[in-house]
């Protein structure tokens, strides 16, 4: 009986949008395309020519290939912080925002989790992977093992395949992982890692689809090619396919609108849909983007107004002089606060 309730409970918050079949055509031959830029465009040199085919073809590989122009920079660590942003929402959901996967992320994961469950009661943790980069293979797999509490095989990239160790102190809260088509690297394995273990669901878009042991090759003029030259494999033997690892809810955002998000999760972008734009206006105005709520007079109300002689237009309803809670404006982090907020209603029902 519970499981039912679960599962009927799961297939309404995790129901998708239908889909809309791509309109598929085939590209013409870029030796083509490039001799006719290069015989009938005014004013462009053959080098403007070289560095914006240089630069199409680098962002169509999505990640797969990178030009590396400083030497400096084939191993030199990033300095930035590995979980940049933390938060909590409806007081019972963590956020983990991780920027990299390097080591040292597991222990900052740890660190960032325990600061916010020191004073509240996490029912939930929603670990964001959107723009999400690295190659740290073996730090993928020990932020995994934080959420695995049996020996599993986690991971083989090309140094054998890793496991989770047996432990009782796993991290066992429902997960979700949010991921777009800028997760990349290590960051992919992670996320397919946690939905491969079911300790996690993912949210978003498709990644890149360059999770993939990547090789460096020298060029002539001193730079480096990094390319993704062979496979990682999950637990089963299934490799990372070059398509992007696929969310198990998809949530459809422009990459532009989605950096806006992570840096304001209640932010307002132009017209909320289904909101006309003076009602937005009024919103943000009062701080906040809820949408305007049509006043309810109650008999409590009526007894105030003639107390106070005053009208009714002069005051407001006793409900409504708090001012509303903001609301999560970001796609992909609503569904997944929404979700893990109904899962922890199922567990508690079951306890």
């Amino acid at each position: 009986m519970r499981t039912g309730i679960f599962v009927v409970c799961l297939l309404l918050l995790l129901a998708p949008a239908p889909r809309v079949p791509a309109a598929t055509t085939n590209a013409p031959d870029f030796g083509v395309v490039f001799d006719l830029v290069r015989t009938q465009l005014a004013g462009a040199s053959e080098a403007d020519l070289n560095r914006a085919a240089l630069d199409g073809f680098l962002a169509g590989l999505r990640g797969k290939v990178r030009l590396i122009t400083d030497t400096n920079l084939v191993s030199a660590p990033s300095n930035s912080p590995l979980v940049s942003q933390t938060n909590l929402f409806d007081g019972e959901i963590g956020y983990l925002r991780l920027s990299r996967v390097a080591d040292g992320l597991a222990g900052a994961v740890t660190a960032a989790f325990q600061t916010l469950s020191a004073s509240n009661k996490l029912r939930g943790l929603v670990l964001d992977l959107r723009f999400a980069d690295g190659e740290d293979f073996a730090a993928a797999v020990a932020v995994a093992d934080l959420f695995i509490r049996k020996e599993r095989p986690l991971l083989d990239w090309g140094a054998g395949l890793v496991k989770s160790s047996e432990k009782q102190s796993a991290l066992s809260l429902p997960v979700a992982v949010l991921i777009n088509r800028e997760t990349t690297g290590a960051a992919e394995a992670l996320a397919a890692v946690l939905r491969d273990v079911g300790a996690a669901l993912l949210l978003g878009g498709p990644t890149a689809g360059a999770g993939m042991v990547m090789k460096d090759y020298p060029l002539p003029d001193g730079q480096w090619l990094r390319i993704a030259s062979a496979p990682v494999k999950l637990g089963d033997g299934t490799a990372l396919s070059g398509q992007g690892v696929r969310p198990d809810i998809e949530v459809k955002v422009g990459l532009d609108e989605e950096r806006i998000y992570l840096r304001d999760a209640y932010g307002l972008l132009g017209k909320p849909v289904g909101r006309s734009s003076a009602s937005a206006s009024a919103n943000a105005a009062a701080g906040t983007n809820a949408a305007n709520r049509r006043l309810r007079i109650t008999e409590a109300d009526l007894v105030r107004e003639r107390r106070e002689g005053k009208t009714l237009d002069e005051f407001t309803p006793a409900r409504d002089r708090e001012p509303p809670k903001p609301q999560i404006t970001d796609p992909a982090l609503a569904r997944a606060v929404d979700l893990l907020k109904g899962l922890a209603v199922v567990r508690r029902s079951q306890l």
